[in-house]
């Protein structure tokens, strides 16, 4: 087994500090070997599938590589939903999955899947290690394989890598045989190269931004980077460009545009038309709102450039004419130092919304240029809000309930969005400036199944940073188990909307429509979070009205209130109705 157990010593040589790992009988040299490790952090999760979004969230609140342990059989089956997430977040995740040996594969013994490729597309590559290890060739090719697949789940574009280990009895090492690591055990470092735009790259980019006219920066999902900001606000105050960013691109300081999920859907065809860029400039990856790529799709610009270093790049908005292969920051460092010229710059329409609208008036607009347009629409929407929520006779909803606590959020925190209707409030409504507040979401399936997970995750990585998740109740209870373990989390807050079913199919068109909404789309429950609070020692503040949520919040928030949930009890019926309302009002505001 020495070959197995120096595993957890390479791992910990390549600078993985963390192990999410889940019990079983097979894996029990694999997790011997980690479990006893010094310098690796092992946590134990029972269910695989909480344990995978656990380790996703580590990883991606850490940004290094986390390593995954499960035994045979099913156990790896259940990692699926948190690979494929890590895969298209383009998060390191090093997963070994213990396996029986190959010649009991399909002999109806017990635990046994054909578990070679098990994660297909959604893995970077799969390695199968040696079953046998006393050869010395044998010993080199599973340390090479192991150093291999640590490279490739970090190498640009990051992502979920599996090593299948197939074990054969005994597992255990006797009673009082200790197990110990070879120091001398082959490490392979792969070093990221740090590709820069050639002078011959650069006269030509700038040459074409001198001659596209309408420029549009637009952001998809990425982790925070200060220094991918601060080259991106040079830029844009070099070049006069708009740069539009979904909550989720954590470009809010920068982003002259962060409310386009408001005036995009209300706004009519001619005065979008005034919008329309001819070069596209896009980076990171998917985007929330469905009025922005409905919008960059129909504009069809004449040039798209996406910047990505490496990796398959996607045609999201039908128009990509050009992939610069370098990171976003470099490309926007480099051409932000040849500033525009006087008088290069076209200039744009100046439509009726944007001329008439009552709330544009006093937006501060620098000129009729299409970056001035953009920046109108910005200011028109944020005065929208100010203006529809105003009402204090509006009934207790959950959008109104959600604007609440966005606004009373902590400092630096790590805010976790759960999908359905929670990432798209956060996303219409913003998050509030100056505060240092990064945003998570699993957008790159944008799927239900780990949301609660990841959150933990997030919390267990960064114990002294407080991490708040805003989630539906449908979400929330297909993910109990991520809190079936026996690690505090002292600053972790779930706020949890309850409205006890699926509400987001009473808004969205389609589902809403159909007399079968009731039983086989919103699939309405009676379930509270008081006995999963109760059952891992959270926390617990249940509020209905108004009064109570602003009573509870900055309680609910205390630092030393601890590991809680606050449950927001609301009817469906009515958030329907005043989130159809919000839909009338933008219409009625922006046409």
């Amino acid at each position: 087994m020495q070959a197995v157990y120096n595993i957890a010593e390479i791992c910990a040589r390549h600078g993985i500090t963390d192990v999410v790992l889940s019990p079983g009988s097979r894996s029990a040299p694999l997790t011997l070997a980690f479990a006893r490790h010094p310098d690796l952090n092992v946590r134990v999760v029972p269910d695989e599938r909480a344990a995978a979004f656990i380790g996703l969230g580590i990883a991606q609140a850490q940004r290094r590589a986390v390593a995954l342990v499960c035994t045979s059989g099913t156990a790896g089956l259940n990692y699926a939903p948190a690979v494929a997430e890590a895969f298209f977040q383009q998060i390191p995740l090093v997963i070994f999955t213990a396996d029986r040996p190959p010649e009991w594969i399909d002999q109806l013994d017990g635990q046994t899947i054909r578990q070679r490729n098990l994660y297909g597309a959604h893995a970077k590559c799969e390695f199968e290690f040696p079953v046998d290890t006393s050869h010395a060739d044998a010993k080199w090719h599973s340390a090479r394989i192991v150093n291999e697949a640590i490279n490739l789940a970090q190498a640009a574009p990051a992502g979920p890598v599996q090593v299948n280990v197939p074990l054969r009895e005994p597992f255990y090492p006797k009673a009082g045989e200790g197990i110990g690591y070879e120091k001398d055990v082959k490490i392979v470092h792969e070093y990221a190269s740090n590709a820069t735009l050639s002078p011959a790259e650069i006269l030509e980019l700038h040459q074409q931004l001198r001659a596209a006219g309408h420029v549009l920066v637009v952001a998809g999902q990425q982790p925070n980077n200060p220094g991918l900001l601060a080259a991106l606000y040079e830029f844009a105050k070099a070049r006069k460009v708009a740069v539009v960013g979904d909550i989720i691109a954590n470009v809010g300081e920068v982003a002259a545009v962060q409310r386009q999920d408001i005036f995009l859907a209300g706004l009519g065809k001619d005065d979008k038309a005034a919008l329309k860029p001819d070069l596209l400039i896009t980076f990171g990856q998917s985007l929330i709102s469905k009025s922005l790529k409905l919008f960059l799709r129909d504009a069809a610009p004449a040039q798209h450039w996406h910047l990505q270093a490496a990796g398959e790049a996607a045609d999201t908005f039908r128009s990509l004419t050009r992939v610069v292969r370098v990171a976003p920051a470099v490309f926007f460092q480099q051409l932000s130092v040849l500033k525009t010229s006087e008088g290069e710059r076209s200039e744009g329409s100046n439509p009726s919304f944007f001329a008439n609208n009552q709330l544009a008036s006093g937006s501060g607009s620098v000129g009729s240029t299409e970056y001035a347009t953009w920046q109108r629409a910005d200011a028109a929407a944020a005065e929208f809000l100010k203006f529809f929520f105003v009402d204090d006779t509006q009934p207790f909803n959950e959008f109104s309930a959600f604007r609440h606590t966005l606004a009373t959020l902590p400092e630096q925190v790590a805010l976790h969005l759960a999908n359905s209707m929670a990432v798209r409030y956060a996303n219409i409504l913003g998050i509030p400036q100056g505060r240092q507040i990064e945003v998570f979401a699993n957008r790159g399936t944008s799927g239900i199944d780990g949301c609660n997970s990841t959150a933990v995750g997030a919390a267990l990585a960064q114990p002294g940073r407080p991490v708040v998740l805003l989630t539906g109740d449908v979400a929330f209870f297909y993910d109990r188990n991520a809190f079936w373990h026996n690690y505090p989390l002292p600053n972790l807050r779930v706020v949890l909307f309850n409205n006890h079913g699926g509400g987001i199919f009473r808004i969205i068109d389609g589902p809403r429509q159909q007399p079968e909404l009731d039983e086989f789309f919103e699939t309405r429950q009676l379930l509270t979070a008081e006995n999963t609070a109760k059952d891992f020692n959270l926390r617990y503040f249940p509020v209905s009205s108004f009064a109570e949520l602003e009573a509870a919040l900055p309680v609910f928030f205390a630092a030393e209130t601890g590991a809680a949930i606050l449950e927001v009890f609301t009817d469906s019926k009515t958030n329907a109705a005043f989130f159809e309302e919000y839909r009338s009002a933008v219409k009625q505001a922006f046409s």
